[in-house]
């Protein structure tokens, strides 16, 4: 004799449809906190190698699950609910890593923060506004802006490999060594140069990108805010 279950919760199970594309929102959720535990467990700069790979497959399959679900039609509530949370847990964690790791230059810092504090801020409204939170649709403005977010996060990452490549090739060499090799007075058999470019033009070009992204988050951010005032007021 088969079980009886109540209709509601056949309905529910229903609705949790695990497609392809939701599994990949959902491994790209569970890859956020990785990109952190690389730096716990491992040196560097294997751990920059590691989350750098990591969080542009995790960029990549934020692209490829939002496409597979409109090809496919297969765009789910669950995916709709998991996508966004995804995408601001990679970023969240992955900016809270660099900033660790980096020398807390508020050419970096400030940036961060706005886009932390209108991802937390977003987040919010959401959460209070509740069923009328559909009002509040994703703009075009806000995909470039997650998308730069993550490219910027990206090119900053290996930044980090850039640096410690070019650390492990300079030890055991002094200053005036380092010096003569940059500047062409002795070979540069290990490749110093365009080592410390890399790292130099990686720096540069991953922090412009931050500050556009930080730009576009913060004009999403008022943009969501105007568009809930009229269910911020108290009713009279």
């Amino acid at each position: 004799m088969l079980p009886f279950y109540p209709s509601h919760k056949v309905a529910n199970c229903k609705a949790m449809n695990w497609t392809i594309p939701n599994i990949l929102t959902t491994i790209r959720l569970v890859a956020a906190p990785m990109v952190a535990l690389m730096f716990l467990y491992f040196t560097r700069p294997y751990a920059d190698w590691f989350a750098l790979v990591l969080f542009v497959s995790a960029a990549i399959t934020d692209w490829l699950d939002g496409y597979l679900a409109r090809s496919w039609r297969q765009e789910t509530k669950l995916g709709a609910m998991l996508d966004p949370i995804a995408d601001k847990a990679m970023v969240v964690i992955a900016l809270m890593v660099i900033i660790g790791f980096s020398s807390w230059s508020g050419w970096l810092v400030l940036p961060a923060t706005v886009i932390l504090f209108r991802e937390v801020f977003v987040s919010g409204l959401r959460e209070f506004l509740g069923d009328t939170a559909g009002t509040l649709k994703v703009t075009k403005v806000a995909k470039w802006k997650t998308t730069l977010q993550m490219v910027a996060i990206a090119v900053l990452f290996s930044q980090g490999v850039f640096e410690h490549y070019f650390g492990m090739s300079i030890m055991g060499m002094d200053e005036s060594m380092v010096n003569a090799v940059l500047s062409g007075g002795e070979e540069d058999y290990l490749g110093l140069g365009w080592k410390l470019k890399g790292a130099q033009w990686a720096g540069q070009i991953g922090l412009i990108l931050l500050w556009i992204a930080a730009a576009l988050t913060a004009i999403t951010g008022v943009d969501y805010f105007r568009k809930a005032i009229p269910y911020l007021k108290d009713d009279k």
